[in-house]
């Protein structure tokens, strides 16, 4: 398990996240106890987690692989459709999406780092939403090339419309489509999309605090970073992160591929077959090798 010590710093608090963020909470328990008592019918279930898909797959395909990495590239449909899916999952913009992410694999366990693991598992996982960002964070934040991010004219319009598009994408129209063509009840349809939403922020949380302290480390045993069977199956892959940390650019963010659960790969190889992505980045096979003799602890990925 990785530790550290206290970060001395006056904490204030973001009461607007802690707000919000605590009634959805508070919606999606009533979410779960309609599905529990069986009060939810198949056809909302079913679409719900259809949405929930597609969320992950803007965060994941989207704003991490894609315009974080850069790790592929993909044509303007496939673009605004990762942008729209990203907004389904109302994660804060593709723009700040890819800023702090950038800052965390740069400044990694750090003060500059937006959800370091050594202030807490909680801090991690979702706490670092309620708390005014470390002084670091701002500082190295406005090191980090953003010059791709800015030319890009679909994450710009994100961000200049992104709360009447958040409004849109991830809250009205997934409660009104259930309710118009199969006549769920407006309670039940809006609570099951917070549950939704309120899922996908936790699924999001996994990766940074899971998957930052217990797992195996076979490419690089001097990272926190490391493998997650278990983030793995509910972010559709992205707990692979030892490796992830190890080869940034590979747009598997695992060795194994599709092949061992990861979703988001086998949805980028699809849009590759279509012609939509391209430009696939990958890491070599003596690369990644070499790594793990070098640095790995030891340990073999799943499978091998």
């Amino acid at each position: 398990m990785i530790t550290g010590s206290e970060v001395k710093y006056k904490k204030v608090l973001v009461w607007e996240s802690i707000i919000v963020l605590g009634t959805f909470h508070v919606i999606s328990t009533y979410a779960l106890w309609l599905i529990l008592s069986l009060q939810i019918g198949l056809k909302t279930l079913i679409f719900t987690w259809l949405m929930e898909i597609l969320a992950i797959l803007g965060s994941t395909a989207g704003s991490h692989r894609l315009w974080s990495h850069r790790s592929y590239k993909a044509k303007w449909q496939l673009k605004l459709f990762l942008a729209v899916a990203q907004t389904v999952a109302f994660q804060k913009t593709i723009f700040e999406w890819a800023r702090d992410h950038r800052i965390h694999h740069k400044y990694t366990e750090t003060d500059a780092d937006p959800h370091n693991v050594k202030r807490g598992f909680f801090f991690a996982h979702m706490g670092w939403l309620f708390v005014r960002k470390h002084p670091d964070v701002i500082a190295k934040g406005k090191t980090i090339d953003l010059n791709d991010i800015y030319s890009d004219r679909i994450v710009m319009l994100q961000r200049k419309y992104y709360f009447p598009l958040v409004l849109v994408l991830c809250f009205a129209i997934p409660t009104y489509i259930p309710i118009y063509y199969w006549g769920e009840t407006f309670s039940k349809s809006f609570s099951m999309n917070v549950l939704r939403h309120v899922i996908g922020i936790n699924i999001t949380g996994l990766v940074n605090s899971i998957a930052h302290t217990w797992g195996y480390r076979p490419y690089d045993k001097n990272i926190a970073p490391s493998e997650s069977l278990l983030c793995s199956l509910f972010t559709c892959g992205e707990g692979w992160h030892n490796f992830h940390h190890a080869f940034p650019s590979d747009y598997k963010t695992g060795e194994l591929g599709f092949g061992f659960i990861n979703l988001t790969t086998g949805f980028i190889d699809l849009m590759a077959i279509l012609g939509l992505a391209y430009d696939l980045k990958t890491a070599s096979e003596e690369l990644i090798r070499a790594k793990m003799a070098n640095r790995g602890d030891g340990t073999r990925p799943y499978l091998h």
